[in-house]
């Protein structure tokens, strides 16, 4: 049995027979990053001792109880990554940024903290775009996540690090964040499945934050079924968050029927553009056919604002950075500079902790927030973010769930797009727009181009409909290999 190849589902029937022990499952887990994370990057902090002591602790229960243990601790013994910029107790949060390299908090995230108590295995921490800005994991300041799937491209951002993890089979599953598709993206690239959660889902507290109204800590998994499985445990209302729901947890793996008939599929227009990878387009028609197959009725529908998505999104997420960033100041934690006097001290700080396209961002967003632009940049932005959403809604009235393509291309070069800008901010082009309505969504592979390389189906579902999601996703997967292939590592 190849342990590290285990699903969570396969991997909870193995421990809950006593086929393997989480020791033995954490073990493999552990030799494969030690041989493996030297080429890609994916773990920045490894946490070995304390999670061979959490699959011991996971051993002790099962052979107590069996299965019958995973009723109250549905993950128990089953290795997972964290993307870093989620707080962990105890051990180094970086954020892929020098600013905070040597970080480490006192407390968990709100979702680290229900992982844990619910059995999992906590590997360590996976690399990230600094603060979550990028779309290739290039902007790291601690070095590129390479693709499992070909070493020299990149494994989309800014989750890289979970999504090559996963991919690399690293661990059973990991968390990312997604603020305008940092799952979604980097889990076509690498081949995998990428649940984004409706905004207010899953608590934010303890996610170091980029952009507050659009961050969404999502789930990177091998497929549909575990993303539920993920998803039951870190969802649910937080007091610590007040943008956290007041809405229950849901039956989402138990939903997983493996049956849309009647199923009411909207295909925009707008997302088959001109200048996309004719393979990606060709995969994602073959795969709405597909669902059609399976009962699923097509409707093409239209979302004519979807063109003004990518300089929304980048007036409101740079604002919101603007002003999240301000608190990395040199004064109550991280990185120190010091200088002449305060100011000075700023400076450089900021100036040695920050990477280019953090600078970049946090200068954008200043300057749309700044007085005499606010009015005519950011909150005309505001105004055409109402517009999306309420486009969503009406399109959600049609339909039951919107097919598109994950992203435009497979995936690219290290270092093909780190000089453009604009052509990197495009890498997300069919992703953001979730972000900017609050909806859920789900990346699916669906094919492959002719390079080998995995190509991405987005599955968006209106706010709070994860289940319809997670059962047309399944049933995709039910019915075809493509979320089965391996790369050849």
């Amino acid at each position: 049995m190849n342990l590290c190849a285990l699903t969570i589902h396969e991997a909870r029937a193995s421990l809950g027979a006593g086929h393997v022990t989480a020791t033995a499952l954490t073990r493999a887990c552990l030799t494969r990053i030690h041989a493996l994370n030297p080429r890609l990057n994916a773990f920045l902090t490894v946490n070995a001792d304390e999670a061979l002591q959490q699959a011991a602790a996971a051993d002790e229960r099962l052979r107590r109880e069996g299965a019958a243990a995973f009723n109250d601790q549905p993950l128990l013994g089953v290795p997972l990554g964290i993307k870093d910029v989620l707080s962990t107790r105890g051990l180094r949060t970086t954020a892929g940024s020098r600013i905070l390299e040597h970080y480490t908090p006192a407390w968990d995230a709100t979702c680290v903290a229900r992982l844990r108590a619910a059995g999992a295995v906590l590997l360590g921490k996976t690399n990230t775009d600094e603060f979550a800005m990028g779309s290739s994991t290039e902007n790291s300041a601690f070095g590129v996540t390479r693709n499992p799937w070909d070493e020299a491209r990149v494994p989309g951002g800014s989750s890289g690090g979970s999504a090559a993890a996963v991919a690399a089979d690293l661990c059973c599953a990991a968390l990312g964040s997604d603020t305008g598709g940092s799952v979604r993206q980097p889990a076509a690239l690498c081949g995998i499945t990428g649940l984004k959660n409706s905004y207010g889902r899953v608590s934010r507290y303890g996610l170091i934050a980029y952009a507050s109204s659009l961050d969404s800590v999502g789930v990177l998994a091998k497929d549909a079924r575990d993303a539920a499985i993920m998803l039951e445990v870190i969802a649910g209302h937080d007091p610590h968050d007040s943008t956290s729901a007041a809405r229950p947890v849901e039956g989402w793996e138990q939903a997983l029927n493996g049956d849309i008939r009647g199923l009411r599929i909207g295909v925009p227009r707008e997302y088959f553009i001109p200048g996309m990878q004719p393979e990606v387009t060709e995969a994602v028609r073959a795969g709405i056919e597909t669902l059609r197959s399976l009962g699923a009725s097509v409707i093409d529908i239209s979302l004519p604002s979807t063109t003004l998505a990518l300089p929304v999104y980048y007036l409101i997420a740079t604002a919101e950075a603007s002003a999240n960033l301000a608190r990395f100041d040199s004064v109550r934690y991280g990185l120190r500079v010091p200088g002449a006097d305060l100011v000075d001290t700023y400076r450089k700080t900021r100036g040695a902790g920050f990477g280019a396209e953090v600078k970049r961002r946090i200068m954008l967003g200043t300057y749309a927030l700044s007085a005499g632009y606010y009015d005519a940049y950011y909150v005309r932005a505001q105004k055409v973010r109402t517009l999306i959403k309420q486009e969503f809604e009406r399109a959600f009235a049609q339909v039951d769930l919107i097919v598109a393509p994950t992203s435009p291309t497979t995936a690219f070069k290290i270092g093909e797009k780190a000089d453009d800008p604009i052509q990197m901010y495009l890498s997300d082009i069919f992703t953001l727009t979730m972000n900017l309505a609050g909806i859920c969504g789900v990346s699916i592979p669906c094919g492959f181009d002719t390079a080998g390389l995995p190509i991405g189906m987005q599955l968006m579902g209106a706010a709070f409909d994860e289940k319809t999601v997670l059962r047309a996703a399944d049933a995709f997967q039910r019915n075809t290999e493509w979320h089965l292939r391996k790369p050849a590592l």
